[in-house]
């Protein structure tokens, strides 16, 4: 009995493991929604999921690649994209209001996607996301800047803020990125 107990703690522990194992450090967090009391915990809740990560503000000239960024979703949330938005104040154009940050994305913008609570994205300050995206492919030097993530973790692509969610660049690099679709 007791050698049954004891290779069935090892297995949980190498199961254990092997689950953390293909979590990445810095998505290896949670943080609360904007405008809300949930949290997402973004291993437990993206795992195998390639991930377009944005760093949004609601009063920037490219704010309105919201619409892009939906689109985008809609069109590859079935093939496993998630697009996430990080509210941030770093560039001085986000909402002091987070409810008002909201508005914009939610209802002027209609995102279903989920939007990070506003935090920094860069600095001393940044949150752990986007320290670990800035260690792997450098800082945002502006808003809506877009990192692609492989379902892995790994950091394939940055795109500056004037890379449209929508282009032709864009589109190949993500459905490159796509589970299954890595060689």
């Amino acid at each position: 009995m007791k050698h049954v107990l004891l290779t069935l703690a090892a297995l949980s522990a190498l199961f254990s493991t092997t689950v953390f194992a293909s979590c990445p450090d810095f998505l290896n967090h949670s943080m609360r929604k904007l405008a809300s009391t949930e949290e997402v915990q973004f291993c437990e809740a993206y795992e195998g999921k390639a991930l377009l990560i944005v760093n949004t503000a609601s009063y920037c000239g490219y704010t309105s690649q919201f619409e892009s960024l939906e689109k985008v979703h809609q069109t590859y949330a079935g093939n496993g994209l998630v697009v996430l938005g990080f509210s941030s104040d770093d560039f001085f154009q986000e909402d002091n209001d987070e409810g008002d940050a909201a508005e914009v994305c939610y209802d002027k913008y209609d995102v279903t996607f989920p939007v990070i609570a506003t935090s920094a994205v860069r600095g001393s300050d940044a949150n752990p996301v986007f320290r670990g995206l800035g260690e792997a492919a450098g800082s945002p030097r502006w808003n809506f800047n877009k990192y692609l993530v492989s379902p892995s973790g790994e950091v394939v692509e940055h795109f500056s803020s004037g890379v449209k969610p929508d282009s032709e660049e864009m589109r190949a690099a993500i459905e490159a990125a796509l589970p299954g679709s890595q060689s």
